[in-house]
């Protein structure tokens, strides 16, 4: 007897939405378990190189996200030792005809929104709300997925369970409780701005990166340019978990106090009204990617340091992989199941890694000091424009 055509997916971020959406598209019933109680506008900015917006757009997202998402023209990495520009690498038109696909800088809950409606479209998705996953059970017929809506106690069958619910995964806990995050010893603080506020200069469709002793900064344009999006990343030992926490402006702009730091940079920081804060956890390289019948996908499984600016594309990647490797034919028995998750997991295995490396390693780059960072300033200038792009081909020219 073939398997229930339903899959399960544990989490209505980014990751789960998305997968939602391409398993739908492969002729699956889907039921999304979040629990939080509505979709809240929560969360900062996001950068979407070509190999992450490709997906979207195979999705038929594009019209949901023009009005929003902001195509900057370049990315200018600045140095906070000079106060000046290193250099500034094409992305815009450069970037799509690269690649194949638009680069977008778009707010969280601009992207979660554009989702969260084509799956409300969707007859085969189920999006269920204030819906906590706590087991699940193989048996002869499936699965059935047990949640929680306040005190009434439900179950789904199903082929399969897909944990996207995050770095502290309720699902990877089930499955792998030997699996716990680490923290990294830095901390992301996250505001934003009105573009008004600021010269036109400081807010033009590009991408700031600023590099400096021990800490950097990143700055970029949202909501179709009406605001600007800032993360300063600092050393620190407040490490509590979650995501979003309210910070003291005082801190942040100690930290990037002058003369270490130059007008430019502090006159974007105080210009933010409120900051929040988010110590910065990473699950372990080498976490399993299934067991059985259930997945994990996007932070539950490999939550990685945003310095590759690749933690929601890599959630997107996994999703259009995960419906590549899962089709209706393999729902014919759990161990066409099993099988099919096992094969998602070894597809992404390896470039997954490699980007958790390079996030790593970008992240002590940018945080040099001294003669080291005189170093790679000349190193990157060195390097010149269209080589610096040409660096980013293996990640932008991605194809599922």
């Amino acid at each position: 007897m073939a398997l229930p055509r339903t899959i399960v997916i544990a989490g209505a971020g980014i990751g789960g939405l998305t997968a939602a959406l391409a398993l739908a598209e492969r002729g699956f019933r889907i039921v999304v378990l979040e629990k939080a109680e509505r979709l809240e506008d929560i969360g900062a900015g996001l950068q979407l190189s070509p190999n992450a917006s490709r997906v979207l757009v195979e999705l038929g997202l594009t019209e949901r996200l023009k009005l929003r998402a902001v195509v900057p023209e370049a990315v200018s990495i600045m140095s906070a030792r000079t106060g000046g520009e290193v250099l500034r690498m094409p992305l815009g038109e450069a970037a799509a005809a690269r690649a194949g696909a638009p680069y977008w800088v778009v707010h969280r809950a601009d992207l979660q929104s554009a989702l969260s409606g084509a799956v409300a479209d969707h007859p085969d998705i189920d999006l269920k709300l204030g819906a906590t996953f706590e087991d699940v059970a193989p048996h002869a017929k499936g699965l059935t997925v047990v949640h929680r809506s306040g005190t009434i106690r439900r179950s789904d069958l199903a082929s399969a369970l897909i944990g996207a619910d995050g770095i502290w995964s309720t699902v990877r806990q089930h499955l792998f409780p030997e699996v716990q995050p680490r923290f990294s010893g830095l901390i992301a603080w996250r505001g934003t701005l009105d573009a008004t506020q600021l010269p036109k200069e400081f807010t033009a469709r590009r991408v700031q990166l600023w590099m400096g002793s021990n800490a950097h900064l990143v700055a970029y344009p949202i909501a179709g340019g009406r605001q600007l999006n800032v993360v300063a990343v600092l050393p620190g030992t407040w490490n509590r978990p979650g995501w979003s926490a309210a910070g003291d402006a005082s801190e942040v702009m100690e930290a990037f106090a002058a003369p270490r730091w130059p007008p430019t940079a502090r006159m974007m920081l105080a210009a933010v009204d409120s900051w929040r804060k988010w110590a910065l956890f990473g699950v372990p390289d080498g976490c399993p990617w299934s067991k059985g019948p259930v997945a994990l996908l996007g932070d539950a499984v490999h939550a990685m340091l945003p310095f590759a600016a690749q933690g929601a594309g890599m959630a997107i990647e996994d999703a259009a992989v995960l419906a590549q490797h899962l089709s209706l034919e393999d729902a014919q028995d759990a161990a066409g199941v099993t099988a099919a998750l096992k094969r998602f997991g070894q597809a992404r295995q390896a470039r997954v890694r490699k980007v958790q490396r390079t996030a790593r390693q970008q992240g002590r780059i940018y945080h040099l000091g001294g003669p080291f960072a005189i170093a790679r300033d000349l190193a990157i200038r060195a390097l010149g424009p269209d080589r610096m792009l040409a660096r980013q081909d293996w990640i932008y020219g991605w194809r599922p």
